[in-house]
């Protein structure tokens, strides 16, 4: 159609050029008015591009979005499983500390007692000790079960500390010969 057009007015502005002498070159369209239905033809095609191009971007948008949200709950979860292995990690490293903490006021407990037997008057300390502890754990008994076994001779309570205090004697002469 357009070539047939142009023809057409390269026909009409030859004829112009003869009757005035003027030769054209070049020719421009400046005012185009289609029909209105061609018009609103193009309106809706602008339109809907427009509309396309808008549900386009806002669908990118709400694409960009979820990866945004999906992203950051994955960063805040991992965040917070690192927290709770270093809260865990902080608890043993602590309770570690505490039961050495135990162990060398034990051990040093030890040694001291081991020192004080050693002392004059060591040894009736320890015989002091171990019947008060007798006397205790029996009294315990009595308040806490409705059945107590006892020794068969409870008069003989001197004996059985005498007995126990002659381990601890015989202990002393090793502990010496290793010193």
């Amino acid at each position: 159609m357009v070539p047939q057009q142009n023809a057409w007015v390269v026909e009409r502005l030859r004829k112009f050029h003869d009757q005035l002498g003027v030769k054209v070159l070049r020719y421009e369209i400046k005012d185009l008015r289609p029909p209105k239905d061609i018009l609103h033809a193009m309106q809706r095609q602008i339109t809907a591009e427009r509309e396309k191009r808008a549900l386009i971007a806002s669908s990118e948008g709400r694409m960009q979005e979820q990866i945004n949200i999906a992203t950051g709950e994955r960063e805040a979860a991992i965040q917070q499983s690192e927290g709770g292995k270093q809260a865990a990690i902080n608890v043993a490293m602590g309770e570690a500390e505490a039961i050495k903490a135990i162990a060398v006021a034990n051990a040093e407990a030890i040694a001291r007692v081991a020192r004080a037997i050693e002392m004059p008057g060591g040894i009736q300390a320890v015989n002091l000790k171990v019947a008060e502890k007798y006397v205790e754990a029996f009294s315990g008994l009595a308040k806490t079960g409705n059945s107590l076994i006892v020794p068969s001779n409870m008069a003989d309570l001197s004996s059985l500390i005498a007995g126990a205090m002659s381990v601890v004697k015989s202990q002393a002469p090793e502990r010496a010969g290793q010193a």
